[in-house]
């Protein structure tokens, strides 16, 4: 423990020598990835689609893309590997300048130059071993080499959550990451090899095996653990001493109150980013500790580190300021909205059986603004209300919907969490919600066995009475959005999308996101054109407090009780101290 603590010690150091170098790094490269690389990717992406009359990527259609569209598909293959080599830049940029900051020979000439040369050194047959690389080392992407551009490339939630509820597909998922764990601390040294000696992919991969040996990948590891839970306890005792100190600070008059709120917030978001990238430059430091025989000492003129110092000071300069501006505007509540409180599948804390009248009644007491419900089409081309496609989860019967006709299948008692009710048709769900006064976002769900008239009865049936009690309809197949539009423009229709990929732009009147790939800038862009997006499905209290943050138009949960307790500490507008406590809460998301 006492060499582990040494070493630490002795990187901590040089960071405090050279901290207005480092933050400036890593500020400047994140301000260029935020306000540039990202933003061109998006509209590049979405003009791509346009170009091609593609409204979306999904699984739904991208074999159709591929066939028909083969063009597009190309120019998406070629913007990935584009995309790659960006990422890879990324990781040169922050190595090369924490080796030269470290080393005192960082120039902004000299790190470009260095840049320059490390792209010469990647051939073309090198871009799928990096992607295959980067796949392993997205887990601890933000352990070690933090980058905002491979922070935005994360499997969505749900699809963790799909997996995590199948004993194979959890086992799997498991050893998968295992796997990529072991792969990933083995060939940690692979991207500064290739970096620092311009070697060849395949050879830096070889060589990081050679160089992390059992004992030497061990040592690596146990300074990055301690490490990690020496900043984290640090990070804790001060957040617990600004939030205290707050506290009193709040029995000062109103405007001295907001003012230090205000001070206090900028120096959480200060700290917290001087925490973060001490971290990053400290894991480095213990990451390449192998290869310091390649390192090459030189020396930089006073005149050049006082210019530096200069474009430091203006980066960090902008960092507060945008800081300040969001600050003021988050602590006085001018941008923060309600987000509308959807009740998924109808029920909550599991109070019954999902898409069944009994939990409606539980669930309408709680007052959602909204209760998400699933719909089905059956044998005789009746609607019935269920999420799943087939019976055998929770009524035991290997049957689909279609299987069955509506007389059939509203006799099929389901059975969920200790809950049994029996299937509802729509007709009589729409009974029981208007006795209940309870507004339904209806999700239309499709198969390839659906009628082809489907979507035309559905309107003819329920189009007026959808508009008249101003329910909503979503779908996840966008051949639902526009078969609606077309048929009833007047129908308010949202798209259901799992994941995002590129700026909003569909027929659909506002966007339903699965929470973990959801940003604002797509959020902002969708409220531009003045659609609505909800945010699904959130159950926990810091990430309905990042959408919130985020400022989307409404949250969809299993955990009702939860998201209106989380609304209304999220708009106490009493206590600014409240408000410095949310957004800690919050901030390990936001990162």
């Amino acid at each position: 423990m006492k060499n582990i603590l040494k070493d630490i010690n002795t990187y901590s150091k040089n960071f405090k020598q050279h901290w207005l170098e480092y933050i400036a790094l890593f500020i400047g490269i994140d301000i260029f990835t935020q306000v540039l690389v990202i933003p061109v990717f998006r509209y590049v992406t979405t003009g791509i689609l346009k170009a091609g009359a593609i409204p979306f990527i999904s699984y739904q259609n991208i074999i159709i893309i591929i066939t028909t569209h083969t063009l597009v598909f190309l120019c998406l293959i070629l913007e990935l590997a584009i995309l790659l080599l960006v990422i890879y830049g990324g990781f040169a940029l922050i190595l090369l300048g924490i080796r030269e900051i470290s080393q005192e020979k960082f120039t902004f000439r000299f790190l470009l130059k260095e840049l320059i040369q490390t792209y010469k050194s990647v051939r073309i047959s090198s871009v799928l071993l990096l992607a295959l690389y980067f796949l392993l080392i997205v887990p601890f992407a933000d352990i070690v080499y933090r980058t905002p551009l491979l922070a935005k490339i994360q499997i969505p939630e749900f699809i963790l959550d799909f997996l995590m509820r199948n004993v194979w597909l959890a086992s799997g998922l498991i050893i998968f990451y295992i796997l990529a764990f072991i792969f990933g601390i083995r060939l940690i040294l692979t991207l500064p090899i290739m970096i620092y000696q311009r070697k060849k992919t395949l050879v830096a991969m070889k060589e990081s095996w050679k160089l992390t040996s059992h004992k030497q990948w061990l040592t690596i590891l146990s300074r990055l653990v301690v490490l990690g839970i020496s900043a984290s306890l640090i990070l804790f005792v001060f957040y617990l001493l600004v939030y205290f100190c707050q506290l009193g600070l709040d029995h000062l008059s109103k405007a001295l109150s907001f003012g230090f709120a205000t001070f206090n917030l900028i120096l959480v978001q200060a700290i917290s980013e001087f925490v973060a990238i001490g971290i990053s430059v400290i894991s480095i430091l213990i990451v390449i500790k192998p290869l310091d025989d390649f390192i090459v000492q030189t020396q930089v003129t006073s005149e050049k580190r006082k210019s530096i110092k200069i474009m430091d000071l203006c980066l960090i300069t902008i960092f507060l300021l945008a800081a300040g501006v969001n600050n003021i505007l988050y602590l006085k509540g001018t941008e923060m909205q309600r987000p509308i409180t959807i009740s998924h599948r109808g029920v909550s804390d599991k109070n019954g059986v999902q898409n069944t009248i009994p939990a409606l009644k539980k669930t309408a007491k709680l007052h959602p603004d909204y209760v998400e419900i699933d719909l089905h089409e059956t044998k005789d081309k009746q609607f019935v209300v269920m999420h799943d496609e087939n019976l055998k989860k929770l009524a035991g019967i290997d049957k689909t919907p279609k299987d069955l006709t509506l007389n059939q299948l509203t006799k099929i008692t389901l059975h969920e969490d200790g809950y049994h009710a029996k299937i509802a048709s729509f007709d009589q769900y729409l009974k029981a919600a208007a006795k209940l006064k309870q507004k339904l976002l209806i999700e239309v769900k499709t198969t390839p066995n659906d009628s082809p008239k489907m979507l035309e009865r559905f309107n003819k049936k329920y189009g007026k009475l959808i508009l008249k009690r101003n329910y909503q309809v979503q779908s996840l197949d966008y051949r639902v959005i526009e078969g609606l539009h077309q048929i009833n423009p007047k129908l308010f229709v949202l798209y259901i999308q799992p994941y995002n990929f590129t700026y909003p732009q569909s027929l659909a009147d506002g966007y339903s996101m699965e929470y973990s790939t959801l940003n604002n800038d797509f959020i902002w862009q969708a409220q531009l054109q003045n659609k609505p997006v909800y945010a699904w499905t959130v159950n926990e209290s810091n990430i309905m407090m990042k959408m919130m943050y985020e400022n989307v138009n409404g949250i969809i949960t299993d955990r009702l009780v939860e998201l209106n307790n989380t609304i209304k500490d999220f708009e106490d507008k009493r206590s600014n101290a409240n408000k410095l406590l949310n957004y800690i809460l919050i901030l390990p998301e936001k990162e």
